[in-house]
Formats: structure tokens, C-alpha cells, sequence
């Protein structure tokens, strides 16, 4: 009987074992990690997955040479994404038509995101503190709980180990903008004690995220000409242990912290902190029963200052955090059957809001009546092999969420592997998403009476591998019921307000496609995303999705010599719910090359927007000239 000790050595982050060899720098078409451990919270062999599954390792960072998790982001199958402005600006992620507040990020396994906005700030993720991330698309309640109706983004951060003598990362760089970047890290090993420590600063004064637009309060024109600045500092650290007895130990910790400017009506800086810890431990109950337990902490902390119209004053402070536990038990059922059985009980707070210069005590005397919530989940997960090339995943989750009761949800996917190359896949599942507490009790405005979100899913697909080419096609439907949607409600003494509601019913219906191939030295990978996601109460189009994406990367080696470009081309998109307001398509074209001054030292350059081309993917909020970025690589 198989163990499966790197299953629970990948769950809990701790030296991930890829399989297959180390990506050159220029290469654009690569294997995929073998083992993925999103997609069933346990290590699987990416070809025996029915989900749709995208991994950026860190070496994908380093050949992309993107600054930002945005960055690398844009362009990936099945994502959609938005961001009002330059580096730092408010950014949205829509997987397979979703909102942002339906994909579950974790980092290093520990939820994150804001408890009272319900979604994650991807625009602070400190990019340079990342060693991997994994994206599933499609619904994963029945493994991870509320929010997870458009898939789940788990990030894990650097990490070491391979080596008793410490191994060295530098960069710095600098480029348009007043942009620049200095990072670095340190691991090692010594016998079976393994740490890293990184630390990083990304610093940019930007540009004018706003032209002279209409104030949507009235009056006078905003105009607001100052350059938009953003600044990050982050540092990370892994420490871990393995003991003779085959049992695991490992402390992870994340922190950013900086200052965004913005161009807003009542607030235009914000200071923040986000923060992510988790210990981690496993040891094996049997030879075929390994159990896995984890304990984490993640907080969000912004304060908002107004514009110079408002003499910089003092508007808001939130201060949300999120406990997190688990137990996980992975037991082998001879060598083509595992059971995943386990439990999660998460704590969301409202710690502490400062609204308007009024603190929010939380304590019953305003609409924030309600401080925090728990979540308990029961969940069980089976994955199966028959018939050498046929594989089952079924998950089945119970969770007991303090306001909204029960909520069961599953999920069910079948891949087969054929001769000649070909593979077959379908999955159906159902989805459940709480309303957050400002969807609840924002002063005012919010609505104590919303119903949770659900939603259920159904998806085919088909892919194959033929020499030098790889293909997959999937087609997905989701009906989501409930959807919450913020629309204006003014009153006398309000004439702006703003109150959520839940929308009778939305349908999203998508394909996805994908193919890579090498001609003539040349690698190349073509994505592409076509999405139909309507409110079927108005027959509309969605806020802010784009119906068709295209992009294309393409990299060649001339000799030492690394060249590289992507195309990123979308539709339209409406700014409104009635769809009246249309922010026009755009077609972006980047380059990027790299030169190995020697074995440890590399010079990289990146050219964004060749075209130079003038377009938004917000209403009314700029995005960046054509502009460049030059940087220096070590590596021992």
C-alpha cells in the first residue's frame, strides 16, 4: 500500500515536490506541475483532475517577468479582470463570469480577505513573497465552504530546503513611472530543519488614474491631475521541522504594508496591512493514515484619508480578521482509491470600524449589530481509479454557518484517458456564498433580510496531447440564484444612498480553450475565453465582464538570448447594469527579454503596451502609457 507522505508534505506547503525538470527561462510551453493539491486538498496527479487547473510556479513569474499578482493574473484562462487605474488600484477578478467576491483565495492553506468587503485585495499581494499558485475553476464549496462559487486561488509563499548551503536571491530593477522594485531572500536546510526569510519593496508614483469626469454627486467637475502613487513593502518567512517519526512541523508568516493615492470622490489614500500566519503539522496515525492539522490567523487593516478638497482629513478605518482551523486525514484505500475526511471552523470579525470620523463600537447601538461569525464545516472527499485510466472525485460538505444555518454541497467529476492522446472530463457541483457583514449591516444601507447566494454548475471538456501540441476545450453553464447587487436607493435626508439585493437569478454560460505547440524553435500558448454571464431578470449583461478574450504569448532562445511578447486582446465590456455606459475593447501587445550575464547573474527588460494604446477596463479610469522596466537578476 502506497504512503502518502508527500500528499500531506504538499498540503501543508512544505518543500512541494515538482516533478519534472527545472523550467529555462525562455521556455513558454511547459508541463504543468505533476501534483496539485487545490483541486482536492490533497497531492493529485494533474491527469487524473477533472478540474480545470492553471499553476504558475516561480519560475513562470521569473520568464513572465510581471511586477504584480495582477499582472499575472491577466490573460489566464477562465479570468476576467478589472482595476481602476494603475499598480495598486483597486482590482477585480471574475472567474468564469463570477464576482470577485466568489473566488476563495488561501494563502499557504489560510483564508484571506476582508470580512467586511467579502473579497480579496489581489493588488497588495506582495508578487515577489510567492513560490507557486494554484487556480481551480468552477465551484468548490463542497471542499472549501462559502465563497468558493468561481473557484479558489491558493498562493504559497517561498519557501527552501533543497540545500545545506543557504541559497541567495536578489533583484532590483527600476523603469517608467519613477517604478522601483529590490527584493531578496535566504533558505537552507540543515539536517532535517528547513527555513526562508524574504523581504521586498515595490515603489511607484504612477500617473493620473482620472481624467476631468462628471461628479457624480454634483457640482463642480472632479479633476484631480496628481500622479496616483502606490508603495509595498513585504517580508515572508517559513520555518519547518521533520521529526524521525515522520511527523511535520512548519511556522509561515506574510505581511504587506504600504500607502495607495487614488483618485475618489470623498477618499483618495489609502494605508494598509494585510497579514497571513499558519502552523502547520502531520504525522502519521498509520501506514496508511496520515492526519494533518492547521491553525492560522489572516487580517486586513485600511484607514482612508480624504482628497487635498477635503484637507486630507480622516474618513474610515476598518480592521477585519479571520481565524482559521482545520483537520484533514488522508487515508489510502490500497494503491487507486484515497479518502480525504475533515473539518473547518472558521471565525470572520469585524474587529474594529471608524466610519466618518464616528467610531463603530459593534456593539448593538448602530447597524453593525453584529461583530463576528463562525462557519463550521464537515467534509468528505473520495478519489478513485478504475480501469488503469478512469478516475472519479466526489466531495460531499455539511457547513453550519452562525446566521444563515445549514448548507449542504457537492461535487462530483469524472476524467478518462483514451488512447491516441485524448481525455474527457465533466464535472457537476453546487455552491453556496454568505453575505458579508457590510452586504448585512452597513450604517444606513445594508440589508439584514439577503439571502446566501447559490449556485449550481455543470461543465464538459475535452483535451489532447499529440507531440509538440497540447489542447483543452471546456464548456461550463452555472445558474446562480440570489446574486447581491448594490443599487442606488436615496431618501431625503440620503440622496445618494446605496442598498443590496438579492437579483432572482443569473446564468453564465462559457468556453474556454487552450493550446500550446513548439514550431521552428518558436514556443507559443493561445488562450481563449468566450462568456455569456446575464441577469435573467433583465436579460443584461453582467457589470463589468467582457464576453470574449484572447491572448497569446510567444518566446524564443537566440543563442543566450531570451525574447519573448504577449498579445492580450478583450471586447467591450458595460459599466453599468443597465448597460448603457460602454467601455470600449483594447487590444495590448508587451515584449520582454532576458540575458544571462553569467551562471548567477541575469538582465531582464520588459516593454508593456508597444502600441501605446489608450484604453480603460473601468469606466473613466485610466490604464498606462506604453511604458518599460528594466531589472537585475542573482541567483548562487
Amino acid at each position: 500500500m502506497k504512503k502518502i507522505l508527500y500528499s500531506s508534505v504538499l498540503l501543508t506547503g512544505v518543500n512541494t515536490p515538482l516533478l519534472h525538470a527545472r523550467t529555462p527561462i525562455d521556455q513558454t510551453v511547459v508541463d504543468l506541475p505533476e501534483m496539485v493539491v487545490t483541486a482536492t486538498r490533497s497531492a493529485t496527479p494533474r491527469q487524473q483532475l477533472s478540474a480545470a487547473t492553471t499553476v504558475y510556479t516561480r519560475q513562470d513569474i521569473e520568464r513572465l517577468q510581471v511586477k504584480t499578482f495582477p499582472d499575472l493574473l491577466r490573460g489566464t484562462t477562465g479570468i476576467d479582470m478589472t482595476q481602476q487605474g494603475g499598480d495598486g488600484k483597486t482590482t477585480s477578478v471574475f472567474m468564469r463570469g463570477t464576482d470577485s467576491s466568489h473566488v476563495l483565495v488561501l494563502v499557504d492553506g489560510i483564508k484571506v480577505g476582508s470580512a467586511t468587503l467579502g473579497s480579496t485585495p489581489f493588488e497588495f499581494i506582495p508578487l515577489d513573497q510567492v513560490e507557486r499558485v494554484e487556480i481551480i475553476r468552477g465551484p468548490q464549496s463542497s471542499l472549501y465552504g462559502s465563497e468558493a462559487i468561481g473557484g479558489v486561488i491558493q498562493i504559497f509563499t517561498r519557501k527552501g530546503g533543497d540545500s545545506e548551503t543557504p541559497k541567495v536571491t536578489l533583484d532590483a530593477g527600476g523603469g517608467s513611472y519613477d517604478t522601483l522594485k529590490a527584493a531578496g531572500t535566504v533558505s537552507s536546510k540543515l539536517n532535517n530543519t528547513w527555513y526562508t526569510a524574504g523581504a521586498s519593496h515595490y515603489n511607484t508614483q504612477g500617473f493620473s488614474t482620472r481624467p476631468r469626469v462628471n461628479n457624480p454627486f454634483g457640482g463642480h467637475p472632479l479633476d484631480q491631475p496628481d500622479h496616483d502613487a502606490y508603495y509595498n513593502t513585504a517580508v515572508n518567512a517559513r520555518v519547518g521541522h521533520r521529526f524521525d517519526n515522520n511527523a511535520e512541523l512548519e511556522v509561515s508568516f506574510m505581511r504587506s504594508q504600504g500607502r495607495n493615492d487614488y483618485d475618489g470622490e470623498l477618499q483618495d489614500k489609502t494605508l494598509f496591512i494585510n497579514q497571513v500566519a499558519a502552523l502547520t503539522g502531520s504525522f502519521d496515525v498509520r501506514d496508511n493514515w496520515r492526519t494533518i492539522l492547521r491553525v492560522g490567523h489572516s487580517f486586513d487593516d485600511n484607514t482612508q484619508f480624504a482628497p487635498q478638497a477635503h484637507d486630507k482629513g480622516f474618513v474610515s478605518r476598518f480592521y477585519t480578521q479571520r481565524w482559521n482551523a482545520s483537520w484533514l486525514n488522508e487515508i489510502a484505500m490500497g494503491d487507486n482509491h484515497q479518502l480525504l475526511v475533515g473539518s473547518d471552523f472558521r471565525l470572520d470579525e469585524n474587529a474594529g470600524s471608524d466610519i466618518n470620523g464616528v467610531a463603530v463600537p459593534n456593539d448593538g447601538t448602530n447597524q453593525y449589530r453584529e461583530k463576528s461569525r463562525y462557519d463550521v464545516g464537515v467534509f468528505g472527499e473520495y478519489h478513485g481509479q478504475f480501469l488503469d485510466n478512469h478516475f472519479i472525485n466526489a466531495s460531499l460538505r455539511w457547513d453550519e454557518n452562525e446566521q444563515f444555518g445549514d448548507y449542504v454541497t457537492g461535487n462530483i467529476g469524472l476524467r478518462s484517458n483514451w488512447n491516441y492522446g485524448i481525455s474527457t472530463f465533466a464535472n457537476f457541483g453546487n455552491a453556496f456564498k454568505a453575505p458579508t457583514f457590510n452586504d448585512l449591516y452597513w450604517p444606513n444601507a445594508g440589508n439584514p433580510n439577503l439571502k446566501p447566494e447559490e449556485s449550481i454548475s455543470a461543465e464538459i471538456g475535452l483535451a489532447g496531447k499529440h507531440h509538440n501540441v497540447q489542447w483543452e476545450v471546456r464548456a461550463y453553464h452555472t445558474d446562480l440564484d440570489n446574486l447581491i447587487n448594490w443599487a442606488p436607493a436615496p431618501t431625503v435626508t440620503d440622496p445618494f444612498r446605496w442598498i443590496p439585493s438579492n437579483v432572482d437569478k443569473t446564468e453564465i454560460q462559457g468556453i474556454e480553450a487552450e493550446i500550446s505547440t513548439q514550431i521552428m524553435g518558436w514556443n507559443s500558448k493561445l488562450n481563449m475565453n468566450i462568456l455569456s454571464p446575464e441577469d435573467r431578470k433583465t436579460n443584461k449583461r453582467l457589470l463589468r465582464r467582457t464576453d470574449k478574450t484572447l491572448s497569446f504569448d510567444l518566446s524564443r532562445s537566440f543563442g543566450q538570448f531570451d525574447v519573448g511578447g504577449t498579445v492580450l486582446a478583450q471586447d467591450h465590456r458595460f459599466d453599468d447594469a443597465a448597460n448603457l455606459v460602454k467601455v470600449a475593447g483594447y487590444v495590448k501587445v508587451d515584449l520582454r527579454a532576458a540575458y544571462p550575464l553569467d551562471k548567477h547573474w541575469l538582465l531582464s527588460a520588459r516593454l508593456n503596451n508597444l502600441l501605446d494604446k489608450q484604453y480603460q477596463t473601468v469606466d473613466a479610469y485610466n490604464t498606462a502609457d506604453r511604458n518599460f522596466f528594466i531589472s537585475i537578476h542573482y541567483n548562487n
